[in-house]
């Protein structure tokens, strides 16, 4: 017991080391991204011209209906061979922006769905245009309802980033898979990463817990006022 706690500690700044540098800046800036591109995504299967919702809807049906891990191999080790050759990690953050995309574009799309029509007719009845209509009006009420299943896919998304190793991304499980390569305790490494895994999603899903509560009380105090 003792040498494993040895192991786990000396491993243990190795391990954070590389969450720090490489699994937290991929897992915000890929779901940022991704959430940019899911809204613009969304927006054009609701409201965009035909061309524009066609060229969405496969964009969607392609990235739901393939494995993350194959994404990740076409752009990392595919693309090469018709010469757009990239690096490891924006292969990843191109590959996990591209995936959260199309997973948040349909909870954007439901979310504003949601919205009774009612409110787009108040909307345009105080002047607004479209835009307008959008941004002060729809999106608030979408996003109190989007909230819950956009942070499961974050935090789904941190977990995720673990394959992010298969395209030589130092990243954490990397990080542990190398220091097993060394020190050939895989069992306690391993279990190690998962526990760096766990807390990172226990901490974001109380996070999680406190939004929807404010977002609740936010939504309550819209309904009151009306």
């Amino acid at each position: 017991m003792s040498h494993w706690l040895e192991v786990m500690m000396s491993a243990l700044p190795t391990l954070l080391w590389a969450g720090v540098k490489f699994t937290v800046p991929l897992t915000i800036m890929s779901f940022a991204m991704g959430l940019v591109l899911g809204l613009l995504t969304a927006v054009a299967r609701l409201f965009g011209a035909w061309p524009f919702a066609a060229v969405a809807r496969f964009y969607v049906w392609i990235i739901r209906g393939t494995p993350l891990l194959v994404q990740l191999f076409v752009i990392f080790y595919g693309l090469p061979s018709v010469g757009i050759l990239l690096d490891a990690f924006p292969a990843a953050l191109i590959g996990f922006t591209l995936n959260i995309g199309a997973y948040t574009s349909e909870i954007i799309r439901a979310a504003i769905s949601s919205v009774p029509k009612g409110q787009w007719e108040a909307a345009y009845s105080t002047g607004m245009n479209w835009s307008q209509a959008m941004r002060k009006t729809i999106l608030p009420q979408a996003t109190r309802v989007s909230i819950p299943p956009l942070s499961n896919t974050f935090i789904s998304l941190v977990k995720d980033t673990s394959l992010a190793a298969a395209i030589t991304v130092p990243e954490l499980f990397q990080a542990a898979q190398r220091v097993v390569a060394t020190t050939y305790e895989p069992l306690i490494l391993y279990i190690e990463a998962a526990i760096i895994y766990l807390i990172l999603s226990s901490v974001l899903s109380a996070l999680q817990s406190r939004m929807e509560v404010r977002f609740s009380r936010y939504g309550g105090s819209l309904e009151a006022n009306r």
